[in-house]
């Protein structure tokens, strides 16, 4: 998942000067609503559950969230954590198979789910007198379903069309999971989500039972319930609903740590696409104490100096002036379980090169080293920072979310507004210096997408992916 704090709201004034009074009134008001009605409680049997009261609107949040992704499978298994995703869908004793899903739609709700590399969440959003329906049907399947070896092959051939559709026939998602690959050399995150196709040929029932006894136990869950709710009433329904489900002993996790990468690594992808694209990606650290660390908040800042609005430098300089390229983009995670990478990404004009863009970006990393940011940059991206998170606050999902996500990668829910706090503090050297300590070819990998032709339609001529510089 991209970075929770990733400046993705424009915020347009008039004036620079009225930059600091917008981040000091939306900041005050951001940390007293992070700090507010936030309440939580840990069952007899492990499960911690955090309430987010938000009496804006009668709706009601449920995320159930386990710290079991795909960083957590073995190699020959990848892609069940996803399969797995699938088949909670499948029916319990008592829930007949789609069951769950029609009782949600019927009480006027949604309901979905999703994997990563870090964990796997469930999620319904429905009217809040029909929390107790959907702690039911969710505490059900926690240890209740049924996993049989017909809905298994039908479910996973659905998982392998899936994996077709959406990387195997998808240029830019093909590209990605290739480029992770050869990024990582030991750490799981070399490996995708949905898993390679050759385990999802060889995956069997087994597989899914053994995934599901070993993670899906409240002691490696997190609740979050977030909305229109009394914080005491939640946790006496949650310890009606889930507090007599059986803990399980949960298995010791490898502590993977990637060696250190000593060259700039480089790979062409080719498949059916319009156009080139190009994708610089840099080891650099994540968060791990968000009260003492700083280089992540200034990594966050710098990758909206570059890629936060229209006027950030990538999309002033490349697109709009220069005209090398039709689309640039900056990208950082500071929160996860595992390393991260700090990324720079561009689609070449046309007439121009992967090399020629390649070369542009790397002119910018090596401007900004040379001299700075400016205060006016700093402002303006610490202003849109605090702003996007006012607005996404704005949903009782997303604020769920945060929470679900902050807690499954190990930080917990009280780092949020310390780390909103934080990213104020930023200085203008610091990011320079992140940029200069980070953005080094020893820790560079360069993958380009070299599109091959439509059906009916020719190639472009070679986009000389391979020079260096």
């Amino acid at each position: 998942m991209r970075t929770h704090f990733k400046p993705i709201t424009r915020l347009r004034v008039r004036d620079m000067r009225h930059y600091l009074f917008f981040i000091t009134l939306l900041l005050g008001g951001l940390q007293a609503t992070a700090q507010a009605e936030v309440f939580e409680r840990t069952l007899s049997n492990g499960l911690k559950v955090i309430v987010k009261e938000d009496h804006r609107a009668p709706v009601v949040v449920q995320q159930i969230w386990y710290k079991a992704g795909s960083m957590d499978e073995r190699s020959g298994v990848t892609g069940i954590a996803h399969v797995l995703e699938h088949l909670m869908f499948k029916g319990t004793r008592s829930v007949p198979m789609g069951e769950f899903s029609k009782r949600i739609a019927a009480a006027g709700g949604r309901e979905n789910a999703f994997t990563s590399y870090d964990y796997t969440a469930y999620f319904q959003q429905l009217h809040k007198s029909k929390l107790p329906l959907a702690m039911q049907l969710e505490s059900d399947r926690m240890h209740n379903l049924n996993l049989t070896a017909t809905e298994f092959a039908k479910e996973i051939k659905v998982v392998m069309e899936e994996r077709r559709l959406r990387t195997d026939d998808a240029a830019h998602a093909l590209l990605q999971e290739k480029m992770m690959a050869a990024i990582y050399q030991e750490h799981p995150y070399r490996h995708p989500i949905i898993g390679w196709m050759s385990d999802l040929e060889s995956l069997a029932v087994g597989d899914a039972k053994a995934w599901y006894d070993q993670w899906y136990t409240p002691n490696n869950a997190t609740l979050v319930i977030a909305g229109d709710v009394k914080a005491d009433e939640v946790f006496e329904l949650a310890k009606r609903y889930y507090g007599k489900i059986p803990n399980r002993a949960i298995s010791t996790r490898r502590n993977f740590t990637e060696p250190a990468q000593v060259g700039v690594k480089r790979m062409v992808v080719k498949a059916p696409a319009e156009l080139p694209y190009l994708v610089m990606s840099y080891h650099v650290p994540t968060l791990k104490n968000p009260a003492q660390d700083w280089k992540p908040y200034a990594l966050e800042i710098l990758a909206g100096v570059l890629d936060g609005n229209e006027s950030a430098r990538l999309n002033k300089h490349l697109v709009r002036e220069q005209q090398i390229a039709s689309g640039t983009g900056a990208g950082y995670d500071a929160t996860s379980r595992g390393p991260s990478l700090f990324t720079l990404e561009a689609t070449p004009s046309e007439g121009k090169t992967a090399n020629d863009v390649e070369a542009a970006l790397r002119k910018e990393i090596t401007q900004l080293v040379k001299d700075g940011v400016s205060e006016d940059e700093l402002k303006r991206v610490k202003a849109q920072v605090t702003a996007g998170e006012v607005y996404k606050r704005d949903s009782v999902f997303y604020q769920a979310m945060q929470i679900g996500q902050m807690e499954s990668v190990g930080l917990t829910h009280h780092a949020i507004p310390v780390m909103l706090e934080k990213l104020q503090m930023v200085t203008a050297e610091q990011v320079r210096q992140v940029a200069e300590e980070f953005l080094r070819d020893d820790s560079l990998t360069v993958a380009v997408l070299d599109p091959q032709p439509l059906s009916g339609k020719p190639k472009r001529p070679p986009q000389g992916a391979t020079h260096a510089h």
